[in-house]
């Protein structure tokens, strides 16, 4: 039975904190990561890795590693529901962000924020899931904008409030203050959030069933160019990430003091692109919309390899063509999951975890090596952004058999009371 009312309007949380909730637990892993950008050179002065690029690693491992775990928790989550593997990874947030605050090695450093990361992969893959649970096409593409919207703001605040800690109590408390956090989220999932696996589609849990899903969600012609597309957009701004401590300091000369407003002011474009995407996607499509946004993303990153030869140094140049490609991410992003998700509502759970896993570890790889590549300028970043979306773009028009733009009729979503 399907109608247009909308599944939010029978949960019993209500609509907005459900966003909120979902935002919030799909923002852990980021916060993880940008909080700690201004203690960078804190830490590595410290823990002694001041050599090279050697301080992207705490960066580096701990993105890798999650994408690398998001291949575990879906196939669970399909088959024991979302609320037990949000739990569990909130757990292990909360413990291992306490336990890299009290280490003082380096390579001890890495091997725990290596682990966290592993272990906190469920909270990139069960939030999909329980959207999916609920939503489909166009209209799982608007939701997936708003939660976006709300958690994309974590980079704009995210490293303001990791300086102020840093100044306030060093770096170390940036990692007491994510433990807290998460043990608070994980209170906040215990009490208020339902399940939302429906019975008739739980999986059993064993090596061929799993095995069976993953593949299913892993060869599906429609789904897996997006994957992979995502994957490569995503890995330019993994890249950023690795290098922007760097790249702002070193080749810009912008100050410590300045670098989070400075950065943050790009990462607010996507805040901005997400609402307008939630505004514009079901009247054009998510097909549409994010055709369009990959093509003007190509456009903009070819000036920016333009800029970074002929205008070397200039922030003037650099900080709004990189927030433009941050913005036109919040084009991409939701409405690219939304169509790889579509033809999965059965296993949500393992195709969450297997797109994840593509999306998440191919993203961290990819910006490992730019991370790596960087050379005191802005020309490998700027050169791999060309790249990457010329790629994704190439992958988009294999999974629509070379014709863009089209808008498939999908039915309304369906209404299901949850549990």
């Amino acid at each position: 039975m399907t109608s247009t009312a909308d599944p939010l309007d029978s949960m019993p949380m209500g609509k907005r904190e459900l966003i909120v909730l979902l935002a919030l637990l799909m923002s852990l892993n980021g916060l993880s990561i940008d909080a700690m950008l201004p203690a960078l050179d804190d830490m590595a002065r410290e823990l002694g890795a001041m050599e090279g690029n050697s301080r992207q690693l705490v960066v580096a491992v701990y993105s890798i590693t999650m994408g690398i775990g998001c291949l575990i928790p879906g196939s669970y989550a399909d088959r024991y529901g979302r609320r037990p593997i949000l739990l569990m990874s909130l757990g292990f947030y909360a413990a291992f962000s306490l336990l890299v605050a009290l280490l003082h090695n380096f390579e001890f450093v890495l091997l725990a924020r290596g682990i966290g990361g592993l272990m906190a992969a469920g909270l990139m893959v069960a939030p999909m899931a329980i959207v999916r649970d609920l939503y489909e096409g166009d209209a799982m593409a608007r939701l997936m904008s708003v939660i976006a919207a709300v958690f994309i703001t974590v980079p704009v605040i995210a490293p303001s409030m990791g300086q102020a800690v840093q100044l306030v109590a060093g770096w170390r408390w940036i990692f007491v203050a994510l433990a807290a956090v998460g043990a608070l989220a994980a209170i906040w999932v215990y009490y208020r959030l339902p399940e939302t696996l429906a019975p008739e589609n739980r999986q059993e849990i064993n090596i061929p069933v799993i095995a069976r899903n993953m593949h299913d969600a892993l060869v599906n012609r429609q789904s897996i160019g997006y994957v992979i597309g995502t994957m490569l957009v995503m890995g330019g701004v993994f890249g950023y990430v690795n290098t922007a401590q760097q790249l702002y300091s070193e080749h810009f000369g912008v100050s410590d003091a300045s670098f989070p407003i400075v950065f943050g002011s790009t990462a607010a474009m996507m805040a901005v692109a997400n609402l307008t995407n939630s505004r514009i996607v079901m009247r054009f499509g998510a097909r549409r919309v994010s055709h369009t946004g990959v093509l003007i993303f190509i456009t903009v990153s070819a000036v920016q390899v333009w800029a970074s030869h002929y205008r070397p140094g200039d922030l003037s140049w650099f900080l709004p063509l990189t927030a433009l490609n941050l913005g036109l991410l919040g084009f991409l992003g939701a409405n690219f999951g939304s169509i790889a998700m579509q033809p999965f509502a059965h296993i949500a759970g393992a195709a969450s975890s297997v797109q994840s896993f593509f999306r998440m570890f191919g993203a961290a790889m990819v910006g490992l090596v730019i991370g790596q590549a960087f050379d005191g300028t802005a020309k490998p970043f700027a050169l791999s952004l060309l790249i990457s979306s010329t790629l994704a773009l190439l992958f988009v028009l294999y999974s629509e058999k070379g014709v863009l733009f089209r808008r498939l009729n999908v039915k309304p979503p369906k209404e299901r009371i949850v549990p």
